[in-house]
C-alpha cells in the first residue's frame, strides 16, 4: 500500500546581508545576517533612519562544518572559472583611509615623552 505525502514548499525571500555574525553554544552556531539600508525622509528633521533587517540561522556545530567544507569547494569552484576573488579596489581604499583617520586619531591621544 503506497501512502500519499501532501508536500508545501515555502520559499523565502532573497535577503542581502552586508553584515554577519557569528556566535554559539554547546550545542549550536546562530549565523546572523544583517541587511542595512539607510531611509531618507525629506519631510523629517530629525535625519537619515537605519532599517536593519535581521536572518538569523541556527545549526548544529557538524553540519556548520560540512557546509564550510562545502563552502569552500565552491569558492574554488567560482575562481577556477572566474578568477581570484580580490577585495574591490573602493574597498581597499576606504579601508586605508580609515586606518590612517584612525592613526592619526591615535597619535593625537597619546602622550609623547621625546620634546
Amino acid at each position: 500500500m503506497e501512502k500519499k505525502i501532501n508536500l508545501s514548499i515555502i520559499e523565502g525571500d532573497s535577503f542581502f546581508a552586508h553584515e554577519i555574525s557569528v556566535n554559539f553554544n554547546p550545542t549550536q552556531f546562530v549565523l546572523d545576517f544583517k541587511n542595512i539600508t539607510p531611509r531618507m525622509d525629506p519631510r523629517s528633521q530629525e535625519g537619515p533612519t537605519l532599517c536593519i533587517k535581521h536572518n538569523v540561522v541556527l545549526i548544529e556545530p557538524f553540519h556548520l562544518k560540512k557546509f564550510s567544507e562545502f563552502l569552500n569547494k565552491r569558492i574554488g569552484d567560482y575562481e577556477k572559472e572566474f578568477g581570484k576573488i580580490e577585495q574591490p579596489k573602493a574597498v581597499e581604499a576606504y579601508n586605508k583611509k580609515q586606518k590612517k583617520m584612525k592613526t592619526e586619531k591615535e597619535d593625537k591621544q597619546i602622550p609623547s615623552y621625546f620634546g
